[in-house]
């Protein structure tokens, strides 16, 4: 688990901001989603829309009259370190395929990474309008309420999500297939964000991911904490809240003992 006594408490004028952030982006994406807007592909070869780069914009507005010290690494248009200590992480669009086909499962994901600490996570829904936000030593709340994740007393009746094998080494996901189909209650496939939402809210028990980016995780990082359940890489370590870290494993779980099950499960040969 990250440490927490570093960071002194949340202010309530950031999580302010990250909400003006989150209704802003909302504001764009909204317009674009189901009309017929081109697609492209990028470097890495991942779908990339106007709405993606043009809602990551809108936010980086903001925060360059708000906040014009701070950091900012985006999905779309890369890092700027700033000189305050804090660090805004944004992915406008997490499931852009999603986005693009017409499937509201989505959505944007803002961070605020402070002396190496996600302190803030925040994951908005723009079309059916949930928003889960972790704040660091107040709780997670979905559209205002607190939330927490359940225990799950028994791995073979745990229900986990995946994206999909796309994201997976081929070695790591025939086992991480093989694994969950043979050892869970059942697997859910696609969600990306949108599934450690449903885990804060207790309605999912795991989440398990592969080559997740910064901007993929730094927000989550929080929101599950925060609802009482355990982030972390595949062995166990912190997620890196630094750019030049990358293509981390992830298992998500509402409790401990879930956690070490996965974990395990994963692990083993």
């Amino acid at each position: 688990m990250l440490k927490t006594a570093q960071n002194p408490s949340v202010s309530s004028e950031l999580v302010a901001l990250a909400h003006r952030l989150a209704d802003e982006s909302a504001k764009v994406i909204s317009k674009y989603f189901r009309s017929g807007f081109h697609i492209e592909d990028k470097k890495d070869q991942s779908p990339v829309t106007i709405a993606d780069k043009e809602a990551e914009q809108a936010i980086r507005a903001i925060l360059a009259q708000e906040r014009p010290h701070d950091g900012i690494h985006g999905e779309e248009f890369g890092s700027d370190r700033g000189k305050s200590g804090y660090l805004w992480v944004l992915d406008p669009i997490d499931g852009t395929k999603s986005f693009a086909t017409g499937r509201p499962i989505f959505g944007t994901l803002i961070a605020l990474v402070h002396n190496g600490e996600a302190i803030i996570g925040l994951l908005n829904q723009p079309i059916s309008g949930e928003r889960w936000i972790g704040v660091r030593g107040q709780g997670t709340t979905f559209n205002g309420k607190p939330c927490r994740t359940r225990k799950c007393p028994d791995i073979s009746r745990a229900n986990v999500s995946t994206t999909g094998p796309d994201l997976f080494a081929w070695d790591d996901y025939t086992k991480l297939y093989g694994f969950l189909k043979d050892h869970t209650g059942f697997t859910l496939y696609g969600g990306d964000c949108y599934s450690y939402g449903t885990l804060a809210s207790g309605w999912l028990d795991g989440v398990c991911e592969g080559h997740m980016k910064l901007h993929d995780y730094a927000a989550l990082i929080p929101i599950v904490e925060e609802a009482g359940g355990i982030i972390t890489d595949w062995q166990g370590r912190p997620l890196p809240l630094e750019p030049s870290f990358d293509n981390r494993a992830v298992i998500a779980s509402g409790d401990k003992p879930l956690h070490d099950a996965l974990k395990k499960l994963l692990s083993s040969k």
